[in-house]
């Protein structure tokens, strides 16, 4: 196990003059910080490394939590050759000259160990590039990205690679980087304040050390935050981030947990989310998961989209605010969507079914002799305005798909609808 760990010549990172975190860059399994499910004495890296065979793998997981440092130690362990590019700045012109060089060290009894950063980036066709390469063994894939691959990579490429998911660095093992970094001139205070800025992405961390190093005087939280500007949380309306706050406010706000539902939405104000998008969530959350248990929930979200248009951010915040409170407080059914959901499923089974002849109009001559209209009551007409008749196509009969719940306004219209079923008798 020992020779597994040992470790390799200094490379040209550990020059006075490269960034600290590249400085700091671990060049053996055990130093890596925050990923003992991988690295650890029964990690799937060490078991890798133990059997001398290294399968093409997606690294996933957010900046910063070791995925290229992992590329980089694999490599050293393996008699590939090992090439790096990013596909941000690569294309399929650079690809073709990596795969040419590729097969020509094959040919010569050599394979290549190739890592691509940021490999959701390559589109459909460059990525369709990467399989004859894998599948001939010409090369071993390491791709590293901060997208869920399932979005974002070919199934095909999928097949060909296993999937090795990183860890966001919790606090300990920031502060085990920040160690590694050296005395820091930060109160303790200011310390934890580092830590919680990093936002897990250690690269980060031992970027700002760095400047705290520089400036040499010690700092409080005050100085701190003046010296280093507050990072912005990691979220993109492309990545995972945008999507899964999103749901964690729905759900929230589902599940009546109004202090988390407004927990999620400043995340995502602070993160500079379209307000927009968060409205038009509220809107769905109003008729899918309130409806007629309260029906003014879709007025009060209504009315915060029409603030937000009127007032803009921050104004229009408050008014977010208070559909935010009052949508997760307010009683919940789903015996709308569920009615709508099951309508839907016998509308498309059951075709072009034609109305009953009274739900129609007889506009002109031929239409009244052919019947339409023929037994139509006006409701308003009765003594209880409801005639009672139903409005199914004749072949398939009555159906009932909306069913009230015993929660708020629900109450009311279930026993009307019960009333009215017995009228029908």
């Amino acid at each position: 196990m020992a020779d597994l760990f040992a470790n390799n010549e200094k490379n040209e990172a550990l020059q006075s003059n490269a960034p600290l975190a590249e400085r700091l860059r671990p060049h053996i399994l055990n130093e890596v910080v925050g990923q003992e499910h991988l690295v650890g004495e029964q990690g799937s890296l060490t078991r890798m490394l133990k059997s001398g065979h290294i399968p093409s793998l997606i690294f996933w997981g957010p900046p910063g939590c070791g995925k290229t440092t992992l590329a980089r130690i694999l490599s050293q362990h393996s008699d590939m050759h090992y090439e790096q590019i990013s596909a941000i700045f690569s294309g399929v012109a650079d690809l073709r000259k990596v795969f040419e060089a590729a097969r020509f060290r094959a040919s010569n009894g050599q394979k290549t160990l190739l890592f691509v950063d940021e490999i959701h980036r390559f589109n459909k066709s460059q990525q369709d590039a990467f399989l004859p390469v894998m599948e001939d063994g010409t090369i071993t894939l390491i791709g590293a990205t901060t997208e869920n691959p399932s979005f974002e990579l070919n199934a095909a490429l999928l097949s060909r690679a296993q999937v090795l998911v990183l860890k966001r660095l919790d606090e300990q093992a920031l502060e085990t980087l920040l160690q590694k970094a050296g005395e820091l001139p930060l109160t303790p205070k200011a310390r934890a304040l580092l830590i919680t800025m990093a936002d897990g992405d250690g690269r980060y961390l031992l970027s700002m050390a760095e400047q705290i190093i520089a400036h040499g005087k010690e700092l409080d939280e005050s100085a701190l935050l003046e010296l280093i500007q507050r990072r912005a949380a990691l979220y993109d309306k492309g990545n995972d981030a945008h999507f899964n706050l999103i749901s964690a406010f729905h759900k929230s706000l589902r599940a009546s947990d109004v202090d988390a539902a407004l927990y999620w939405m400043a995340r995502m104000l602070g993160a500079g989310e379209d307000p927009a998008y968060i409205l038009r969530r509220m809107l769905c959350v109003a008729s899918e998961d309130i409806g007629n248990a309260d029906p003014q929930a879709l007025v009060i979200a209504n009315n915060a989209w029409t603030a937000y248009e009127r007032l803009g951010i921050p104004e229009a915040e408050l008014a977010m605010a208070q559909a935010c409170t009052y949508l997760a407080t307010a009683p919940k059914s789903n015996a709308s969507y569920v009615a709508l959901a099951e309508a839907k499923r016998l509308a498309k089974e059951t075709g072009s079914l034609m109305p009953p002849k009274h739900a129609m109009n007889a506009p002109t001559k031929m239409m009244k002799d052919q019947g339409y209209k023929d037994g139509y009551i006006y409701d308003h007409d009765t003594e209880e305005g409801f005639s009672g008749l139903s409005y199914f196509p004749e072949a398939i009969g009555r159906y009932e798909f909306y069913r009230p719940v015993e929660r708020g306004f629900e109450r009311d219209v279930k026993k009307r609808l019960h009333y009215w079923a017995k009228l029908r008798g």
